[in-house]
């Protein structure tokens, strides 16, 4: 890697990843770069136990020295943060990149994904973002395109009832996985591409999320700017959804969440709704979630829900704003 300005900026965030993390740099930097400069950034955000060891360790002793820039952070201020840690030192270059690629630690390319995605955003010059086509280890497509949160939406996920999904499917937030190419609301930050003048207008990741809804944000951020976001069906990245939240499978779906989750659900319907706004999506998600359980025990099934997801979208979303929280 020379000094100056690299065509496009690899950034992988990894917190107690480090072989997988490995693995998702080692997949970029065996992709054909074609006729672009390809530089990486690794972040360590502050990963407990030994991983910034092993990431300095391996990265010499794969001779990725001269190729691949390791960041040892000292606190872990989340995804967003993590990446804002290098778009910030790439935005003090005389000459930053002309795109960054964010790539999770549990993915990594299966196609030449990342000059798929180069070449999009080279002939759309509207597109802010360009997110690749996630697809499991045994090649099933998985969820990558998604529609910005609403109230009918956030209602229809809650519910999780037929009649209901299908009634207000316009709004249902997850697109279909088979999705083919074209203009969503946003893509998963799991392996998206961002044009790095769009990122500047925007200010980058807000630091206010610590994990989840930060990329959602970000890309409604850049929407409202006149920004496009792209699903490019493509370019293919292999994901193993979740590992790096320890949340995968039926666990996403059942699994207590954590507070900074419901934090950062309440700090998106603020920014995006307003406070009158994000009180009435609290309420309507708690009435959806309470017609989950009352179908689902009809039924005679659990509800497809978060464990305790009730109480704590009053405790954690609902009860600070009607307190009147605002964020910092």
């Amino acid at each position: 890697m020379t000094d100056g300005s690299a065509n496009i900026a690899v950034i992988v965030v990894n917190y107690g990843t480090a072989t997988m993390a490995l693995a998702a740099v080692d997949s970029v930097l065996t992709s054909p770069p074609g006729a672009r400069d390809v530089e990486v950034h690794l972040v360590d955000n502050a990963s407990p136990g030994t991983d910034a060891a092993i990431l300095a360790d391996e990265i010499e002793a794969r001779g990725w020295g001269g190729r691949v820039r390791l960041h040892l952070e000292r606190e872990n201020r989340g995804f967003g943060s993590g990446n804002n840690v290098v778009l910030h030192d790439l935005s003090r270059r005389e000459d930053p990149p002309d795109l960054v690629f964010l790539l999770n630690p549990d993915a990594k390319l299966s196609n030449n994904a990342l000059n798929i995605l180069a070449d999009f955003m080279h002939a759309h010059s509207k597109a802010g973002a360009a997110g690749a086509r996630l697809i499991d280890t045994d090649g099933a497509p998985s969820t990558a395109a998604f529609r910005f949160p609403s109230i009918a939406g956030e209602f229809a996920e809650a519910a999780n009832f037929g009649p209901i999904t299908r009634m207000l499917k316009r709004w249902r937030i997850p697109m279909e996985p088979e999705q083919e190419t074209g203009p969503v609301d946003w893509v998963t930050g799991a392996a998206v591409m961002l044009r790095f003048t769009a990122l500047q207008q925007v200010g980058f990741f807000d630091p206010g999320y610590f994990l989840y809804y930060e990329e959602v944000d970000l890309m409604r951020r850049l929407n409202k700017s006149g920004w496009q976001c792209w699903h490019v069906a493509e370019a293919e990245v292999i994901h193993v959804e979740g590992a790096a939240t320890a949340l995968r499978g039926s666990e996403i779906g059942l699994r207590r969440r954590p507070e900074y989750w419901y934090a950062s659900r309440r700090l998106y319907s603020f920014r995006s709704l307003g406070r009158i706004g994000a009180i009435a999506n609290g309420c309507v998600v708690i009435l959806g979630a309470g017609l989950n359980h009352v179908h689902s025990r009809l039924r005679g099934r659990k509800p497809w829900l978060p464990e305790r997801f009730i109480p704590d979208t009053w405790r954690f979303v609902l009860r600070p704003l009607l307190a009147g929280w605002r964020p910092d």
